[in-house]
């Protein structure tokens, strides 16, 4: 940490942060995030004591991070709730964030790929080791960070189950394990020169997880094979599309939900809108007023339409 740019009780108040939540058990992805938020607040206002903070310095900020750097909605959000954190648990101050500070969410449809699409990546694939990550993307809905963590351990071939160990908000959960996939597996691991000792995907260190950003060129280059690059969010799509495909399929949201990973049900229903397998069984009420309308009378074809 650079401190000579910070004011002496910014340094301290962030220290005390890092020490709270170490104490409080929260993740490191959680820890490294929240001060980096409260600390590039702390460098806006390098003259000011985190305790002279109040609404207007914050909303100041906020209105900084929107209108020059044109800040996401998660970044926004990010910061109003490390700001939140550090006002109650290190300030120890009576203020919650106002909620006008959380910017309001922009409803998107999450990107996915369609059957069709899935299996090009995956035959497109030129590698063991990268057929082995795209498929146990797509046959489990794992996220980036619980595939790079998971153990050889993890993987129950004899009932078809991965356990994936301090997921997201330190949840430990069970999910599906393919049955091609443990064939895929297995021909990647007699391939490997250097076995993985630990985890599943190991870096150039034996023992220690392959890192996020080589797992993700992996992905990317998957997609570049299949001449699929026009796909956004690479890695999470795939995840996406094993939820979509599971509800398409018939599975119930909440069997889903549990396999996802996710804390609330509001976050899965969003899988409902990407759902074709019912959409396509819908009659149009244009359709079933006119039927059959191919017979509708005095009404020109329009030859233009392909």
């Amino acid at each position: 940490m650079d401190k000579t740019i910070l004011h002496p009780e910014s340094v301290q108040a962030l220290e005390l942060m890092q020490k709270t939540m170490l104490a409080g058990n929260y993740s490191k992805r959680s820890i490294t995030g929240y001060l980096r938020e409260v600390r590039y607040i702390c460098v806006y206002f390098p003259e000011l004591s985190p305790y002279e903070w109040n609404d207007k310095y914050i909303i100041n900020y906020m209105a900084y991070l929107k209108t020059v750097h044109h800040a996401s909605y998660s970044k926004c959000k990010m910061t109003a709730q490390s700001v939140a954190f550090f006002f109650r648990h290190v300030l120890k101050r009576p203020y919650d964030v106002p909620s006008k500070l959380y910017p309001k969410r922009e409803f998107k449809l999450p990107n996915f790929l369609s059957k069709e699409e899935m299996q090009k990546l995956i035959e497109s694939c030129r590698s063991p080791k990268q057929s082995a990550i795209i498929e146990l993307f797509y046959s489990s809905g794992l996220r980036l960070d619980e595939l790079r963590m998971l153990k050889m351990t993890d993987i129950d071939a004899k009932n078809n189950r991965i356990f994936v160990r301090c997921g997201k908000g330190r949840k430990d959960r069970v999910t599906l394990l393919s049955k091609r996939l443990v064939e895929t597996l297995r021909y990647y691991y007699v391939a490997q020169e250097v076995k993985p000792k630990v985890y599943l995907f190991e870096g150039q260190k034996p023992g220690e997880p392959m890192w996020a950003g080589s797992i993700q060129h992996c992905v990317r280059l998957a997609y570049k094979y299949a001449g699929l690059s026009h796909k956004g969010h690479k890695v999470h799509a795939i995840r996406h599309s094993f939820a979509t495909h599971l509800l398409d399929a018939g599975i119930d949201i909440h069997t889903i939900k549990e396999l996802l990973g996710h804390s609330d049900i509001k976050t899965t229903m969003v899988y409902l809108h990407l759902q074709t397998s019912k959409r396509n069984l819908i009659v149009n009420p244009l359709d079933e007023l006119f039927k059959p309308y191919d017979q509708i009378a005095n009404v020109p074809k329009l030859t233009s339409l392909v």
